[in-house]
Parts: C-alpha cells; structure tokens; sequence
C-alpha cells in the first residue's frame, strides 16, 4: 500500500511512493513476528516525510528490531552485513566458496588456472557431478554499483580461454563446462541480456528470481560473520582478517570471539546471538 504525498528516495537517486508492503516483507523474511512489526510500521510510518531516504528508513527499523531481538534484526541487515565484507573482494569470495560447499560443490577458492592461452586467476573454481564450473565474484561496496556488459563479456572470454585447456584433461571432453558470475548487487539488463545469450550463469542479490545470492543465504542459514550485531566493525574486521566469513565458524567457539578481544558479558551476548543466528535456517538446499 503506498502512501500518498509521501516520497522516498532510492539508494540510486530515484523517487518512489513509500510501499509499506515492502517493509513489512522484509520484516517478516527476518523472522519478526507480528506485534513487532506491527509497532515497527507504526513508527516508521509516524517517522516519515517528503524525500525521506531508504536508508534513514532502514535505520530506525533495525534500530527498533534489534531492541526486540538480535538473531532477527541480524537477518534484517543481511544486505548492509554483504557489503560490509569488503574494502577488498576476498571475503566475499571465500563467502560464496561456502555457500557452493554447502550446496554440495567441491569448491577451490583463488586458484591460478591455466587457459589455451594465457594462465588465470579464477575467483572459485567449483565441481559436482559431471560439471565443472569457473566463477567469478564482483564485489561492490556500495548498493548503487551494478555490473554492466562489459563484465560478462570479459569473463565469457576468460571462461572460454579456460574451457580450452580443461577439455583437453584426462575425462573432461565429456564434462559440462560453464562460466558464472556471483554479484553483490545487481546486473544491467544488457549485461542480463548478454549472460543469458552466451550461456554464462548470472547470481545477483535478487537475480534470478528465488535463485539470486538473498535466496541462498537464506536457504542455506550461512550468514557472514558481519551480520553479528553484538560485534564493532573493528571486531569484525579482524574475523575477515582470519578468514572467518560465516558465522557457522563461529558457533560454539569460544576461543575465536576471545581472541579478537571480545570477553565477559559481551562474549556470553555475542555467542548467543551467534546460537540463534545459526540454528534458525531451512536445512533445504534445492
């Protein structure tokens, strides 16, 4: 139901008439219940005005989720938590590594490849079954940031560089090869239109539709350690700094929180918060 009179503005720069249906989703996806975002709404709805921002809106609903509950206001900001992985790419590949994992891929993260031509470095090199697959990962820090044509058009000629070379291995003249692209953010619908014509696989935040980087997290419950809302940006840091993407690693290991400086009252909320976090995910990998 949008709200008449009152715009809000995109994390882009456009325009568009509040939706509260689109809060209350994202709402109920972390898992609120209903009294909650029923107050939530409320004060949102009482908080607005003309050329409001998403974020500002973001804020103070996870402001008041996390008065309610860590675990749902940590599932809330999982968006923000993603581009919190960088400055640099490496956790984020690490990050979509164990999301294939868990999926049931045999998965090798930054390895050198050599291609026909050329040698490669390949973001994730990830097998299952007959197939054999070569991804790259575009990591943005900022949600305004898409990947264009160009991006598809370099990495289906890496892939076809790549390709090459594997079919010439021992067994491989029979395997499906493939090229993907794993994307925090979103594609333009040229570079949409390109990935699909040349047979690469695309994965943005919400593309394909139920298949997109969002879906998977949440079928899988491998949420990255930048979710934790008991934690500093600096704590977290120096997780990603050990190569700690997920806060699976962490789960009962007392030792890891205790080892960037967390302790006390603070590590018993942290590894509650980490608990919780952990054990409230659909076991579905399909």
């Amino acid at each position: 139901m949008g709200h008449k009179g009152i715009a809000i503005v995109k994390m882009t720069g456009e325009k568009a008439e509040f939706d509260q249906s689109k809060l209350r989703r994202s709402l109920e996806r972390s898992g609120a219940g209903d009294l909650v975002i029923k107050q939530i709404l409320g004060e949102v709805v009482a908080s607005l005005y003309d050329g409001i921002s998403t974020k500002e809106i973001y804020k103070t609903a996870f402001t008041l989720l996390r008065k309610s509950s860590r675990p749902t206001a940590a599932r809330y900001k999982l968006k923000k938590a993603i581009m919190e992985l960088g400055p640099t790419g490496y956790p984020f590949e690490k990050f979509v590594g164990e999301i294939l994992k868990h999926q049931g891929f045999e998965v090798k993260v930054g390895v050198m490849v050599k291609g026909s031509c050329v040698m490669h470095e390949v973001d994730v090199v990830a097998e299952k079954d007959n197939k054999h697959f070569m991804i790259e990962c575009k990591f943005h820090s900022h949600q305004d940031r898409y990947c264009d044509v160009k991006v598809p058009l370099y990495i289906q000629s890496r892939f076809k560089d790549v390709e090459q070379q594997w079919k010439k291995q021992p067994g491989h003249d029979t395997k499906f090869h493939q090229g993907w692209i794993f994307n925090n953010t979103r594609f333009t619908s040229d570079a949409i239109k390109y990935g699909n014509c040349a047979g690469l696989i695309l994965i943005g935040w919400d593309y394909p539709k139920k298949r997109g980087l969002k879906e998977r997290i949440d079928i899988s419950g491998l949420h990255p350690v930048t979710c934790l809302t008991t934690l500093s940006k600096v704590e977290k840091q120096q997780l990603l700094n050990k190569n700690i993407v997920l806060c699976k690693m962490l789960h009962h290991n007392q030792r890891l929180f205790e080892s960037i400086g967390v302790r006390g009252t603070r590590l018993a909320k942290a590894m509650k918060e980490c608990e919780e976090l952990c054990s409230q995910f659909s076991t579905n990998t399909n």
